[in-house]
């Protein structure tokens, strides 16, 4: 018989998967467990329209992913720090003040998250911050720290 998974089940697949097993395993385990349901033709076609509005929604994903990062190219955050004696910052400039001040100056909501910093910021100058903006996706952002 076959069913369509409602949930993961171990050994048999993923939710949403579209497995063949025996009538009485379907019958005694999956259906009253609501694992699964039936592959009728409504379910089927249920489920096909289902599967190609998520991949629309990752395709969509995907470019306002590629926008983005082409729109971080063309931008510098200016974040405004103090220091003490030889340039060096009290304390570091942290993802998390680099998403807020992204968001202040140029309306561009990316998580702190989202944004890697390779060392921490603990100068003046200018810098690159990795941004994961989807799956294989990142951009850069620029950040110029500069003195108050």
């Amino acid at each position: 018989m076959k069913v369509i998974l409602l949930q993961d089940v171990k050994g048999q697949g993923k939710k949403g998967q579209l497995i063949n097993v025996s009538d009485g395993y379907a019958r005694n385990f999956l259906f009253p467990r609501k694992l699964a349901s039936e592959a009728t033709a409504d379910a089927l076609n249920t489920k096909r329209l289902q599967d190609e509005a998520a991949a629309r929604r990752v395709e969509q994903e995907k470019q306002a992913a590629q926008a983005l990062k082409k729109q971080l190219e063309n931008i510098r955050v200016e974040i405004k720090a103090k220091a003490g004696s030889g340039g060096r910052l009290f304390g570091s400039v942290t993802t998390k003040e680099i998403s807020e001040e992204l968001m202040k100056q140029h309306h561009i909501d990316i998580p702190k998250a989202r944004l890697q910093l390779d060392e921490p910021i603990k100068s003046f100058g200018t810098f690159e911050v990795r941004a994961r903006l989807y799956t294989e996706i990142s951009g850069t952002v620029r950040v110029a720290v500069t003195e108050e």
